[in-house]
Formats: structure tokens, C-alpha cells, sequence
């Protein structure tokens, strides 16, 4: 990026509003820390508590180090399976980050397309389009997950439940959140189609495929950011919720759903310290997430401005 790009960026009305709001500097730099220390788990953790062999029973059930009867080398004491809290922490928000990011690109991608097919072309297309979502969106997103979780573990052999959890769950609520992006891109759609430029890009020769690419794709991004952003948390909530009632990822890879469910189980047994903290990481996760996203949406709303 050249110096007076940078410049122009800097000036705009979006990097204005984001140095006025501390709220979108304060959830910027939470999902900055949680990014990179899910990104360096491999470096930051003390143990990968994916491998049994890295795990001594007789270390189980600690304390947090600063409390009696704890351990130095764990800092937020160990669970059942002798697994570094901390560590289990920095590996799980890695997996839960990976199903949000992976199923999100999957629900825009499908919700963009078709949404873009259904807005341009119009007709039978656009209704059949339609319908489909509006008969998802009459069920909740949580039941459809776990239909689609229950298809893919009946069709896949038992042997390979745990291989293919993670895109299970990618699939799963990929195929659950794909109708936002639809109905706002097919609206946005009807509206840019009927304008001078598009018009101009038929007479051009354009085809009707170039024409929702290249011309009415850009135009219509702008919701597309907004909705991603919070769908990420939807997403990575999704995931903790499947995974705390078990249909989620297996206990021997946990993401932070699975960590919470486990720990859940011994709460009351005073063992709480395996069920609190994941919490915590997860609650700032969801909250970063979706006050960023709500500064975006205003940030990127003109009559607000």
C-alpha cells in the first residue's frame, strides 16, 4: 500500500469512527489477544493436551497455582484427565476459532451466491431460492445443526465420528446461518440491478455472470462484512452449545464447549476451576465479537453519521 492510500485509509470516515469509539478500540484488542494466542498455542502452551503421553494421572484434578495445594506448572490447575487447564484453554479457542471462521466462509459463500442468483435472475429461481430459507428460518438454528449433525454421524462409519467432527461442525452451522446472507444480498440485488451501470454492462456485451461478479458483487459487500462479523460469534456459540450437550467435538480433542461440559460435570464436586475459566474466555470472545460488530454496522450506515 502506497503512502497516500495509507493516508487516505487513516482519513476516512470508518478509521474516524473507530478512533472515537473505545469500545471498538477495547474489542479490537480483546480479539487481537484471543487471535494470536490461539494462533501461538503450540508456543504458549506449557503442554498439548491433545497427546496422552504428555499427560501424568497423578497430576489430575490441581488446583490453580495460586492456591493452596496448587502447581507452579499449571497455572490454572489441571482437569480429570490430568490436561493443563491453560493449555486445553489456548487449544480449544484455536479449534472453536477454526469451526467460526470455517463455517461463516461456508454460510457467506452459499448465502451470497444464491442470494446474488436469486436477486438477478428473479422468477422461479428467486422463489424455489426463497422458499428453501424461508422453511429454515421456521425452525431454529440449533435444531437444524443438530439434524445436520445427526445425518453426517448416522452416514459416516463410528470409527470415524471423531476424524470428521470438526466438519461435521463446519457443515453443520455453515448450513444453519447461510439464509441471512441470502436475503440481504437478493435484496440488494433487485435494487442494483435495475441501475445505469448495469444496464450499461449489458449493452457492453457483458454477461449476466460477469454483470453479478464484477458489478453487483462490490456493491453489496458492505452488509455482507456486517453480518460476518457477528455471525462469527453466533457461530463459535453454536459450537460451544453443540458441544456442551456432547454432539459437538469429542472429549479427546475438546474445544471451549467441550472444556465447559466437561467441567460442568464435576462443578459441584469443588472442582470449578475447569468449568469458570473457559467460560470467561468464551463470554469475552462472543462480547468482543459482537460489540465489534455493532460498531461496523453503525460505522458503515450512513444515515448515521
Amino acid at each position: 500500500m502506497s503512502s497516500s492510500s495509507l493516508s487516505r485509509a487513516l482519513d476516512s470516515d470508518l478509521a474516524w469512527s473507530f478512533r472515537t469509539s473505545w469500545s471498538a478500540r477495547i474489542s479490537s484488542l480483546s480479539l487481537f489477544v484471543l487471535f494470536a494466542a490461539a494462533l501461538l498455542a503450540p508456543l504458549l502452551a506449557t503442554q498439548n493436551p491433545y497427546d496422552i503421553s504428555q499427560l501424568f494421572l497423578l497430576d489430575s484434578e490441581l488446583p490453580p497455582s495460586w492456591i493452596e495445594g496448587g502447581d507452579p506448572r499449571y497455572l490454572l490447575g489441571t482437569d480429570q484427565q490430568a490436561r493443563d487447564v491453560y493449555s486445553s484453554i489456548l487449544y480449544g479457542l484455536r479449534l472453536s476459532l477454526i469451526v467460526g471462521f470455517a463455517s461463516v466462509a461456508l454460510a457467506a459463500t452459499l448465502g451470497v451466491s444464491l442470494g446474488l442468483l436469486g436477486g438477478f435472475v428473479g422468477g422461479t429461481v428467486d422463489g424455489a431460492i426463497m422458499r428453501v430459507a424461508d422453511v429454515l428460518l421456521s425452525f431454529p438454528a440449533i435444531l437444524v445443526a443438530l439434524l445436520v449433525n445427526g445425518i453426517a454421524r448416522g452416514v459416516l462409519p463410528a470409527d470415524r465420528h471423531a476424524d470428521a467432527a470438526i466438519w461435521v461442525m463446519i457443515l453443520a452451522i455453515g448450513l444453519t446461518n447461510w439464509v441471512q446472507y441470502a436475503r440481504t444480498v437478493r435484496g440488494s440485488t433487485m435494487v442494483e440491478r435495475h441501475k445505469e451501470y448495469v444496464q450499461a454492462a449489458r449493452i457492453n456485451g457483458v454477461s449476466g455472470m460477469g454483470i453479478m461478479i464484477h458489478h453487483i458483487l462490490p456493491n453489496v459487500l458492505g452488509p455482507v462484512l456486517v453480518i460476518a462479523t457477528i455471525n462469527l460469534g453466533m457461530a463459535v456459540l453454536t459450537e460451544a452449545t453443540l458441544s456442551f450437550l456432547g454432539v459437538g467435538m469429542p472429549a479427546t480433542q475438546p474445544s471451549l464447549g467441550t472444556l465447559i461440559r466437561i467441567g460442568n460435570e464435576y462443578l459441584f464436586s469443588g472442582i470449578w476451576w475447569v468449568v469458570i475459566f473457559p467460560s470467561v474466555v468464551l463470554v469475552v470472545l462472543v462480547l468482543a465479537v459482537n460489540v465489534l460488530g455493532d460498531w461496523l454496522r453503525d460505522a458503515l450506515n450512513p444515515k448515521l453519521r
